[in-house]
């Protein structure tokens, strides 16, 4: 945290010339940084004045004008620089304490969060533009990829928001051995999947209602052909998907109730009304069950295991909801472009220092609440700021909000609808 906060901050500075006279100037670089970052973290909606009363935890006097006037283009270089160098350094923690994921080398999750930026910022950050153009002209998407297991954030790619999930560098960094790689149909693509089998990482995917594929004894046909004439009632065995790419996989087919089902029709001619579109009857046909392909063999993954591991890739849409709806990363109390941008950046930063004290203090607790410890965190952010100079202070405030996310930051048990971390533990205690 200091290292990002104070050397990778005086880095920047050295290498953006950001602080023009050094011997007059009221922040430093690392100050600044320590102000934005640190105040945000503690209060996510925050003025000029609360910013202000950040500065002064860090040691500077500055005034609410002062602060305003310190957000331009140049601040926001800044904030970007020290956010990608912040991202050399890796946290993690020994391993979440559920049996089924240790079974694995790492269990990485991908996926993607746009923030939608205003129109004038799309030089910085293109959108995508379409049927709402004022309001996606300028977009920032935040590739992510994590790890289930140690918690690690192995990847944070800052792209423009018209960038296809598919085209995140985070699809093609390389995966360690007897890892396991969760991800939704946006990264589907089956010769980043034949990449995976070589290198001898494991994937666990849904399949496109398009695809096709053929199993021992029978020709290439559709999915939705395959699943009505051969796997109504389910289906566990090695397929091959695609005539052009040949990938061998585990094909595993369970039907879902009714009312499942009925749910994702709703939800799947929501989607397609909502880009204009008329919902795919293949689409609407196999809704009735969950399909999904592994590499995996039958002794490491079982199908009912394998149905309830895949659950498990919504924890990242549990970061981005912790980021977004608790650390505002997506909102912000002004117009000004270039004080927006800062905050984009300054968020993200405070999002990742957040992220790593939850690594260090409660990762491995297979209960653990990322909601309520990311509070914790928050109400000991003004701590923090007045800590930074001081190593063995700072020490001290960690050692804290490690003791108070022991004893706070767990989920309630629930019994009519078990929690994620629930299901998973009770793979290993029933019918081994």
């Amino acid at each position: 945290m200091q290292t990002v906060l104070t050397t990778a901050a005086e880095q920047a500075d050295s290498k953006l010339h950001y602080t023009k006279r050094p011997d007059r100037a009221k922040f430093s670089a690392s100050t600044l940084v320590q102000t934005l970052v640190l105040g945000w973290l503690a209060h996510p909606d925050a003025t000029v004045e609360q910013l202000s009363q950040s500065a002064a935890r860090v040691g500077v006097e500055a005034s609410p004008q002062a602060i305003d006037q310190r957000f331009t283009f140049a601040t926001a270089k800044l904030l970007q620089s020290v956010l990608e160098s912040s991202l050399e350094h890796s946290i993690s923690s020994d391993g979440v304490a559920i049996p089924i994921l240790q079974r694995f080398t790492a269990v990485r999750l991908h996926d993607g969060t746009t923030i939608t930026l205003p129109k004038e910022l799309r030089q910085y950050w293109a959108g995508c533009g379409g049927r709402t153009e004022a309001r996606t002209a300028a977009a920032l998407k935040c590739g992510v990829q994590f790890d289930l297991l140690s918690g690690e954030l192995t990847a944070l790619d800052l792209v423009s928001g018209r960038t296809h999930d598919g085209a995140l560098p985070c699809q093609q960094a390389p995966l360690p051995a007897g890892s396991l790689r969760l991800a939704d149909l946006g990264f589907y693509n089956l010769q980043r999947l034949a990449e995976l089998q070589r290198a001898q990482v494991y994937f666990l995917s849904k399949l496109r209602p398009t695809t096709t594929l053929s199993a021992p004894g029978l020709p290439f046909m559709q999915l939705a052909s395959f699943v009505a004439e051969q796997a109504s009632s389910g289906y566990d065995g090695w397929v091959v998907i695609s005539k052009q790419h040949q990938l061998s996989a585990r094909l595993l087919i369970e039907p879902v109730p009714q009312e499942v089902a009925d749910q994702r029709r709703r939800r799947i001619r929501r989607e397609a009304r909502e880009k204009g579109q008329t919902a795919s009857a293949s689409a609407l046909f196999l809704a009735a069950w969950t399909i999904l392909i592994t590499n995996a063999p039958e002794e490491l993954l079982r199908v009912k295991e394998a149905l309830i591991l895949a659950r498990a890739r919504w924890q990242i849409e549990l970061l981005f909801k912790l980021w977004k709806s608790h650390g505002q990363i997506d909102t912000w109390r002004t117009e000004k472009v270039e004080r927006i941008l800062c905050e984009v950046y300054a968020k993200l930063l405070s999002m990742l220092l957040q992220h790593w004290m939850l690594v260090i203090g409660c990762w491995n607790y297979a209960d653990k609440s990322l909601t309520k410890a990311a509070a914790v965190v928050r109400d000991h952010a003004c701590e923090l700021a007045s800590a930074q100079a001081r190593a063995e202070r700072l020490s001290e405030v960690l050692e804290t909000i490690q003791r108070v996310l022991k004893r706070t930051a767990r989920m309630n048990t629930r019994h009519k609808h078990p929690n994620t971390y629930q299901l998973l533990l009770a793979l290993t205690t029933t019918d081994e």
